[in-house]
């Protein structure tokens, strides 16, 4: 029993439990503290995000020898064919489905949230996405190199970030996750429009769990192993991916879940988990297609016809790749896509960000869980040297 009760899905789910009842119950001078400590610990854990993939990128490189620059273009292509053919797969439920939805455009406005009453900023180091592009760099030269000193100088800083992940990300994660969901219950996001969409919601998630099951079955024939274990180890990411709505946030539990697993080689975990993180967008660009083809049936009585879908997922795609992965970071993204090849006018895009907001939790928990199967195929790709699993 005490095993549970220290367990990470446990602290999750109960920090998901306690959020929900405090943010429907607690008077507003509360919910003004409850604000400040999102705040705070938002800003602790998205500092942390560039050190990690820097932390972790950078010495993982190295150790793939010379398949590391053919290692990273085949991520970032397994990266963009998943998403694209998410979004292809939604594409075609969309058509199949949308029409005999009766979707309502009734949307019950959001109570305001409390003016913040202490705010503490704590500035990145450097964006995400100049992070991710510098441990490539330095990666790639330790490798072109061979230069011993700096590789040994990108294990030790590893070893550094792997204790600040242990020692502070993982302990305030659930703290950061109630907080999250008082936050969305006091605004009326999970009782007031969750009714309006729920259809459309329900079809979404599904989505997202047969694109999951695809995705690890083909990482299950292309490596040659039973990645059920992966999937259970992934069940902590997940949960936490629905707290933070951001798999850059979700990234150190990533990485946890996946060495956990002892189905993936840690030089691989090391390398595709952070570098998915912030290419790998699936789930979110699966519920972006499927949503916008909603609101375009609603507001505009008609679906977008299918060459205009198909330009409109093929540049979503390169979107998604370079979108930060933070809450609502592909739909803010692709804005211009959604208004210039769709043509929707602002209460259209209004409406999507809104509808979006409500699941965006769910399409980033597939985002996390499916950079697994990426991990595993590049594994089936490139492990020809049948080293043992932690190798």
């Amino acid at each position: 029993m005490k095993k549970v009760l220290n367990s990470l899905i446990f602290r999750l789910a109960l920090g998901v439990a306690l959020g929900v009842v405090a943010g429907l119950y607690l008077p507003l001078a509360y919910m003004r503290l409850v604000l400040a400590v999102k705040h705070i610990l938002g800003q602790v854990i998205f500092f942390c995000v560039p050190l990690i993939i820097l932390g972790f990128v950078a010495p993982a490189i190295p150790k793939m020898g010379k398949n590391a620059s053919k290692m990273l273009f085949v991520m970032l292509g397994l990266a963009y064919l998943s998403s694209i053919g998410a979004a292809f797969f939604s594409m075609g439920a969309g058509y199949a489905l949308i029409p005999s939805l009766g979707a309502s455009t009734q949307v019950s406005a959001l109570n305001e949230l409390p003016e913040l009453i202490f705010k503490l900023d704590i500035p990145q180091v450097m964006p995400v996405m100049s992070a991710l592009v510098l441990a490539i760099f330095l990666g790639l030269a330790a490798a072109w190199t061979e230069s011993k000193k700096f590789i040994e100088i990108l294990d030790e800083f590893n070893n550094m970030l792997l204790f600040v992940v242990q020692k502070i990300i993982i302990p305030i994660l659930p703290v950061f996750i109630a907080s999250t969901f008082a936050m969305l219950a006091y605004e009326g996001g999970l009782t007031e429009q969750l009714p309006v969409f729920f259809k459309v919601i329900v079809l979404v998630i599904l989505g997202h769990f047969i694109w999951m099951f695809f995705l690890y079955t083909l990482a299950a024939i292309v490596s040659g192993k039973n990645p059920l274990p992966l999937l259970k180890s992934y069940i902590p990411a997940y949960l936490t991916a629905v707290g933070t709505m951001s798999s850059a946030a979700t990234l150190p539990v990533s990485l946890r879940s996946a060495k956990d697993s002892k189905v993936l080689k840690d030089k691989f975990i090391d390398f595709a988990i952070p570098l998915g993180a912030t290419t790998h967008l699936c789930g979110s660009v699966l519920t972006e297609v499927f949503f916008v083809m909603t609101v375009s049936q609603i507001l505009y009585g008609t679906l977008p016809d299918l060459a205009t879908m198909s330009l409109f997922i093929v540049l979503l795609g390169v979107f998604a790749i370079g979108a930060p992965g933070v809450p609502g970071g592909t739909v803010m993204a692709s804005l211009g896509l959604i208004s210039g090849v769709l043509g929707f006018d602002e209460t259209g895009i209004a409406l999507m960000l809104t509808i979006f907001a409500l699941q965006d939790s769910f399409g980033t928990a597939c985002n996390v869980t499916s950079d697994g199967a990426l991990a595993l195929m590049m594994q089936g790709f490139f492990d020809k040297d049948g080293e043992s699993p932690q190798a």
